[in-house]
């Protein structure tokens, strides 16, 4: 076999493997722009005959779908900017920064990797009880202020920053703050983006935590008033696919607009040991 040909072979498996897994989210998105009843014929129909928006008017104008997004726009984009500034300065400090105990304080960190995030729900509800945070925005937030994940991936990317680079802004009578805001940062673009897009998309798609906080309907977030929503329209496929487009639609515009940073972030890094 000659090297083209393999070329050849290898682009077409990429590209049938693509079509494989853009088919189903190609069908939820033309299901979701039939009528009700069209998607249950036989053999299922693959594009709408009338192509129609009435799907989605009914879940933003009568499911109340506008506020569940908002919702989880909020939460979740507050989520990710309070967790990236915690899990860059602890990790950073983790990397750079020396202090008693901060080798057997990482190696716990690492620890509790391995126990079970269900495991601390029930103290952590009853803790944020006593606090009066039950069924409030900052009871989902405050407990994902930081991640050990996080941690770890920043401390080990930062790593990579030179110590002299560090020790010549030092000399030259940089405070701390400065030479992490001025220096530090902007050599860790690649993981920001990596760990933005991972911290987003667990809290868009988090369901049992903010089910268990927000017992109030008016605080439901999209994953929580889709579920609802299966409830009472269980058989409306269509209507059901159109809340999974809107569910799956700002995660999406996400990552395309920082995937060039996501990959430099997993396979490249901004500098060199």
């Amino acid at each position: 076999m000659s090297p083209r040909t393999g070329k050849v072979l290898v682009h077409v498996a990429l590209v049938g493997a693509a079509a494989m897994a853009l088919f189903p989210l190609a069908w939820m998105a033309s299901v979701s722009l039939m009528h009700p009843g069209e998607s249950g014929a036989l053999p299922p129909p693959l594009l709408p005959a009338h192509p129609t928006l009435a799907n989605y008017r009914t879940l933003f104008l009568r499911a109340g779908m506008g506020r569940y997004l908002l919702n989880s726009l909020g939460v979740s984009g507050a989520i990710t900017l309070v967790s990236l500034a915690f899990n860059l300065m602890a990790g950073y400090a983790f990397a750079k920064l020396r202090f008693a105990g901060r080798t057997l304080l990482f190696r716990g960190l690492l620890g509790a990797l391995v126990i079970p995030a269900q495991v601390a729900m029930l103290p952590l509800f009853l803790l944020l009880k006593y606090l009066g945070l039950v069924n409030s925005y900052a009871g989902v937030v405050l407990p994902a202020m930081a991640s050990v994940f996080g941690i770890f991936l920043v401390r080990q990317y930062a790593r990579g920053i030179p110590r002299e680079l560090l020790e010549a802004a030092r000399i030259d009578g940089a405070s701390e703050a400065r030479i992490f805001v001025q220096i530090v940062l902007p050599l860790l673009r690649p993981v920001i983006a990596t760990l933005a897009i991972v911290t987003f998309l667990t809290a868009w798609n988090d369901f049992m935590w903010p089910l268990i906080v927000l017992t109030g309907q008016d605080h439901y977030t999209l994953s929580i008033g889709l579920a609802s929503l299966s409830r009472e329209h269980a058989r409306d496929t269509e209507l059901m696919m159109a809340g999974s487009v809107v569910t799956v639609l700002p995660v999406l515009a996400l990552f395309l607009a920082l995937q060039r940073y996501y990959l430099q972030g997993l396979l490249l890094g901004s500098v060199k040991r």
